[in-house]
């Protein structure tokens, strides 16, 4: 699972690196986000990756957060998945 974080918006992607394919991806768009801070923003992001890689029968990823430090914003995304049932 890949996140990518902006100053404004969160997106991750759920990566098959042997074939190079995108298997699902979520972002804050995906969600609604009216009156929410933006972490919690991201916790609504990290469930619904979780929910999609459940569909699609993923139940195990890899967190990749690439040069951005595990706190606020990709930390909630974590958690989110977490708490939805992904496990890392």
């Amino acid at each position: 699972m890949a996140v990518a974080r902006s100053l404004k918006h969160i997106s991750a992607q759920l990566i098959d690196d042997v074939n190079g394919k995108t298997i699902a991806a979520a972002a804050d768009r995906d969600v609604d986000t009216k009156g929410k801070k933006k972490s919690e923003a991201a916790m609504l992001v990290g469930k619904l990756i979780a929910e999609r890689a459940k569909a699609k029968g993923v139940t195990t990823v890899v967190f990749d957060r690439r040069d951005k430090r595990y706190h606020g914003r990709v930390k909630a995304v974590a958690d989110g998945a977490r708490t939805a049932g992904l496990i890392f």
